[in-house]
């Protein structure tokens, strides 16, 4: 006795679900998930480590031109902005 094309999608379907219950936990669920940190716990960090957090308002272009050039930078924005301060400063 042949299926109909109805029943074959159907129990397609099914072989599929059954596979995807039984796959592993992918790896952004599972160990790596608890390498991220909330916010509370993130100030900690940084007040161990010396950092203040310190806002301002800086004009468009120059904000920008910043973020491009703290994501070129190997340390990231913060790194980037910290070398130009201390430039700047000394």
């Amino acid at each position: 006795m042949s299926m109909k094309k109805s029943d074959l999608d159907k129990h397609l379907g099914k072989k599929l679900g059954g596979q995807m219950k039984t796959a592993g936990v992918p790896g952004r669920f599972a160990q790596g998930a608890g390498e991220m940190v909330d916010r509370r716990e993130q100030r900690r960090r940084d007040a161990a480590a010396g950092l203040v957090p310190f806002a301002c308002k800086l004009p468009s272009d120059l904000a920008a031109t910043l973020r491009e050039r703290g994501a070129a930078h190997a340390k990231g924005i913060n790194a980037l902005v910290e070398e130009l301060l201390r430039k700047g400063l000394g």
